[in-house]
């Protein structure tokens, strides 16, 4: 067992690395090490550090376990445990800062992640709205629908009225696959162009479609969908138009020979 002066020599060299350069070149177990030294500050949390990698996978792992998940490891109690959670309740909130403080249109990942830690373990697929206004920050966010996702049981009337409310100018949607494979089905397809169709009637832009799976999500707008959906649109728009002006002038041809 190495001695206190050890491991209080081995923890300077950690925080002075970390004052340093931050996390870079740090082991995912020795961020966990840090962390832990906050709530037992004389005493050597190496060995905890690593037995919560091993137990939780990941780095992102053990910042996710609940507090009674993190104390059934030997050595960490709750002052250790509490750490753990406030330090990751610290850092979706300056997530959620940073998205709502700048344009989100080109930050799927961003969107990512401020909500993956919320979503990945539902059991049922929930469906978010995020509104925007002109200057692409968040308005707010709000659930509305929730069970199984598809283009019958969700109302683009209610999305639309919903935009309407917040006077959002533009919007984000997000569900998640419970099944962890984040790839858009059919039914997922379906949705989003009825969604974009619906809100492009009402000239409000649709920005992205996100879809959250185990640590990976799909982009509707990154895979170039959105826009696909927008110029179908346009063309049936088009489409529609000329459709109209050929009715009036065979009309007007009727009209002029009867």
């Amino acid at each position: 067992m190495p001695s206190n002066d050890t491991f209080q020599g081995h923890r300077k060299r950690l925080r002075e690395k970390f004052i340093k350069s931050g996390l870079s070149g740090f082991h995912d177990y020795e961020i966990i090490e840090l962390l832990l030294s906050l709530g037992t500050p004389r005493r050597d949390c190496k060995p905890q550090a690593k037995e919560a990698i091993k137990k939780f996978k990941s780095l992102r792992g053990v910042l996710e376990a609940s507090p009674e998940e993190l104390q059934q490891i030997d050595g960490i109690g709750p002052h250790s445990a509490f750490g753990i959670k406030l330090v990751q309740a610290v850092a979706r909130e300056f997530l959620k800062e940073k998205i709502i403080e700048k344009p989100v249109y080109k930050s799927s990942q961003e969107i990512f992640d401020y909500l993956y830690h919320s979503m990945r373990d539902l059991k049922k697929e929930v469906f978010k709205v995020i509104y925007l206004n002109s200057q692409n920050q968040i308005i707010d966010t709000a659930d509305l629908f929730e069970g199984t996702i598809n283009s019958s049981s969700i109302s683009p009337r209610e999305v639309i009225e919903s935009a309407i409310k917040y006077n959002a100018v533009s919007l984000i949607f997000v569900h998640n696959h419970p099944s962890g494979n984040p790839q858009p089905s059919k039914r997922d397809k379906e949705l989003t162009k009825d969604l974009v169709y619906a809100a492009s009637i009402m000239r409000i832009k649709v920005l992205d479609h996100i879809i959250i799976g185990n640590n990976r999500y799909f982009s509707f707008a990154n895979d170039g969908l959105i826009e696909e959906y927008e110029l179908d649109f346009l063309n049936l728009k088009i489409k529609g138009v000329s459709e109209a002006k050929r009715r009036l002038y065979r009309a007007k041809l009727f009209d002029r020979f009867t």
